[in-house]
C-alpha cells in the first residue's frame, strides 16, 4: 500500500492518507477574530480537503480540538462545531486547551477521516 500526501511542503502535509484512513494536519484559521468564526474558517477548511481527498464530514473518525481559552471558547467553539456535524456522525472527540503557534489562533483542529 502507498503513503499519498496532499499539499506537502518541507515541515508537513496537509493530508496523509493509507489505504481508505485520512489524516489532516491541525488547521487554523484566517482573518476572524473570535473563536466561532475561527472556529467556521477552519471546519470550511477541513471541508475542502476532505472533499478533494475523496471524504466528508459524514467519514470522520476522530477530531482533536486545541483552544487558546477553554473556559471562554469552548462554547462559541462546540455551537460551531455541534450545528456543522450532520446528525448522528459524530466523531469521537478529544478538546484540549494548548498554547497555539501564534497569539492570534484560537482554535486548531485535526481529523482522522476515512475515504466514502
Amino acid at each position: 500500500m502507498t503513503i499519498q500526501r496532499l499539499h506537502s511542503n518541507d515541515r508537513l502535509s496537509a493530508v496523509v492518507s493509507f489505504a481508505d484512513l485520512l489524516f489532516l494536519s491541525g488547521q487554523v484559521p484566517g482573518p476572524a477574530t473570535d473563536a466561532a468564526g475561527q472556529t467556521r474558517e477552519v471546519l470550511a477548511k477541513i471541508d475542502a480537503l476532505l472533499a478533494e481527498a475523496g471524504s466528508d464530514k459524514d467519514h470522520l473518525l476522530s477530531a482533536t480540538i486545541y483552544l487558546k481559552n477553554i473556559q471562554q471558547d469552548f462554547a462559541a467553539m462546540n455551537e460551531v462545531w455541534s450545528a456543522w456535524l450532520s446528525p448522528g456522525q459524530a466523531p469521537s472527540r478529544t478538546t484540549v486547551q494548548a498554547a497555539l503557534a501564534r497569539p492570534d489562533i484560537l482554535v486548531e483542529i485535526t481529523v482522522i477521516a476515512v475515504r466514502r
